[in-house]
This record gives structure tokens, C-alpha cells and sequence, in this order.
């Protein structure tokens, strides 16, 4: 049986008394059902994880005694920034829970012209704390110590002009020119619009920051399906995922 890897906000170290919070206490005691004494993987998000043993059980917590510290990282060498315009229902949380598992750095949801998804403040807030959410399991599922950071939405503009990056792209379909770099950056910037794509506005205003066209080939990619072939794509060549045969 695989040990379950589960996150929790506290400060961890090593021979520690851990009573873990609601959600993940829920999910030991309720979804797998662990028992006294079993074997779990602890990490906070800040790059470490630590091997642990249930000691108790209650109706709201779960104790947990903490093990050796353990300096397990999977984190891609290549630092992807992804701005990707927000899009309806269940897309956007695909987006974020695979590019989680495909190691990007951060995420940014954009408002965009097209984006027809409206958010008031509160809303904003608790979509992003769903998106959290979800980065936080796709870091259990996928072995990730270390969770992308996910900013609050924002303007494309205001993106384009605070986000810093060794390479800058933006994917839009008609693209027609393909630069390689001879250099492996260490960081890049990764603009993908709505549904419709970007405008003519927006794709301009990403190459007057320094953002190069990037297409895919020659095919129309959904919006949650673009930005993950993009992230496989740039991970292969200059990051860190690599065909074995």
C-alpha cells in the first residue's frame, strides 16, 4: 500500500507532536480509514517532508508523531510562471490541479476581454482558496514537497507588467515564427488566453513586454488543454521531464 503524503500548514520538525487540522484529520480518519500506528508522509509546502505514525484518533483531529526529516524534492529546475485567462466551471480547476502535477512554479488566473467569468471580491477570495485547494492534492498525489504559488486574478496588463522571467512567452494559434534559444533558461513566463483567445490588443500589449509567439502546431487547443501541452513541452526541452525507454 502506498504511504499516504498528506499537507499541513504547521511548522514541522523531526520527534514532534503534530494534531493535524480538520480537513486532512477528515481525510485520514474518514476517506482512508487509517488506524493507530499507521505510517503517513508529512509536508508543509516549504520543500521538506517528514515520516510519521498516528497516535490518535478523535472525531475532529488526528495526532501524528513526526520522524527523520526527509530532503525528498521533485521540483523542476525550470521555473514556469503560467498566466492562464480564467475560464467557466470545472476547466480552470483542471488547469491548476495538472499544472500543479507537471511542476510550474506559480499560477496567475487573468481576467481577459474574453473572459466571460465575473468575480466580486469575496468570490474572488474564496476561488482562489478552492484553487489552494486543489494545488494542495495535486502536491499529495504527485510527490511535489514544495506548493506553486497562486496569486489572486488580475488584469492581464497587470501581469504582463510585474511578472519578470529569463524567457517570455505567449501562445497564441497564429503564430508564425519559431525562435529557439541556444541557452536553457532557468525561469519563463507562460501567457494562454480564454476560450476565443487573446485579442489583438492583448497579444500586442504581451510582445511590447518582451513576450515571443509561441504556437503548438497546427491544431486549436481547448483552453485547459493548451496551457498543459505548453508546460509538457517546455518542461521536456529545458526542465525536467525526459522520455526513458
Amino acid at each position: 500500500m502506498r504511504i499516504p503524503r498528506i499537507y499541513t500548514e504547521q511548522s514541522l520538525a523531526s520527534d514532534a507532536h503534530v494534531t493535524l487540522e480538520k480537513r486532512p484529520s477528515h481525510h485520514l480518519a474518514n476517506v482512508l480509514r487509517l488506524g493507530i500506528d499507521d505510517t503517513i508522509t508529512l509536508f508543509n509546502g516549504r520543500g521538506a517532508e517528514y515520516s510519521g505514525v498516528i497516535t490518535a484518533l478523535g472525531k475532529k483531529a488526528v495526532s501524528v508523531e513526526t520522524g527523520e526529516k526527509q530532503q525528498n524534492t521533485c521540483e523542476s529546475p525550470l521555473a514556469i510562471h503560467l498566466g492562464v485567462a480564467i475560464s467557466r466551471g470545472e476547466r480552470m480547476d483542471w488547469v491548476i490541479q495538472k499544472a500543479t502535477e507537471l511542476g510550474v512554479a506559480a499560477v496567475s488566473p487573468l481576467l481577459s476581454e474574453r473572459v466571460e467569468v465575473k468575480l466580486s471580491s469575496d468570490r474572488a477570495e474564496k476561488k482562489l482558496r478552492h484553487w489552494e485547494e486543489i494545488a494542495i492534492s495535486a502536491c499529495e498525489q504527485c510527490g511535489r514537497n514544495t506548493l506553486p504559488f497562486l496569486s489572486p486574478p488580475q488584469t492581464i496588463k497587470d501581469w504582463l507588467a510585474n511578472t519578470e522571467a529569463a524567457r517570455k512567452f505567449v501562445l497564441h494559434h497564429k503564430a508564425s515564427q519559431r525562435r529557439e534559444g541556444k541557452d536553457a533558461p532557468s525561469s519563463i513566463a507562460l501567457l494562454i488566453g480564454p476560450e476565443g483567445g487573446l485579442s489583438a490588443t492583448e497579444i500586442e500589449q504581451a510582445e511590447n513586454n518582451g513576450y515571443v509567439a509561441l504556437s503548438l502546431g497546427p491544431r486549436v487547443l481547448r483552453t485547459e488543454t493548451a496551457p498543459l501541452a505548453a508546460i509538457a513541452i517546455l518542461q521536456s526541452k529545458w526542465g525536467d521531464m525526459k522520455p526513458h525507454a
